[in-house]
């Protein structure tokens, strides 16, 4: 009979730790209107660890893919980066970033990190703002989809088109709407910006459904 090793355990808690939070960030790519392979989007764990190995390496799990919709601007594409970096992020990942994002003509990345970053990091990623976003998301923040949680209403992103024709038939403006704030862990999970407005449906044991409007800030 075999025996499991504490080596063979932890190799495998960070193994499935690493797949759940590899599917949560396809997830969250597909729910902002990515491209994202059906294969990819329903890999098992078997699969992950065939692919990529037992305790597999972070920056091996990198993600690249661009808008599906024929509408969409072919240009808008977006990198994925897990850096292995085990203590709080610094500026060198982050020019490491940047560079890559330049030299493939990508304007906006997520990086999915163990830790925080550091004082540095964020003023690197403020500096570069005007030109490329870089999102960053804590892998305790990806273990579970924030989007499927049962008591999380059904949220969905207005086009622009759809926010100036609510803003019409309803007499107001941005400010005048309720609003959510961009920290908000159902913002970031859509990489809402200001002014954004998403339309909540929620369910009701009287009126069946009933939608509210937030304008994000």
């Amino acid at each position: 009979m075999s025996v499991t090793t504490d080596e063979e355990i932890a190799k495998l808690e960070i193994t499935t730790k690493l797949f759940r939070i590899r599917r949560t960030t396809l997830q969250m790519l597909e729910d902002r209107g990515y491209k994202v392979d059906e294969e990819e989007m329903k890999m098992t764990k078997q699969e992950f660890i065939d692919k990529f190995g037992m305790s597999p390496k972070r920056e091996e799990l990198i993600i690249q893919t661009q808008k599906g919709d024929e509408s969409d601007d072919p240009s808008d594409r977006i990198f994925v980066m897990f850096p292995e970096v085990s203590k709080k992020v610094g500026c060198s990942v982050l020019k490491t970033c940047v560079t890559k994002m330049d030299t493939e003509k990508v304007s906006r990345a997520i990086l999915v990190i163990q830790h925080g970053l550091t004082p540095q990091a964020k003023a690197v990623i403020g500096e570069v703002a005007k030109k490329y976003r870089i999102e960053t998301f804590q892998d305790s923040e990806l273990l579970v989809n924030v989007n499927e949680h049962e008591l999380v209403p059904k949220h969905e992103v207005l086009t622009s088109k759809e926010e100036n024709e609510l803003l019409e038939k309803y007499k107001v403006k941005r400010a005048q709407l309720p609003r959510m704030l961009v920290t908000d862990p159902i913002a970031r999970y859509f990489g809402l910006k200001m002014g954004q407005i998403v339309k909540i449906t929620r369910k009701s044991e009287t009126a069946g459904t009933y939608i509210t409007y937030r304008c994000v800030f």
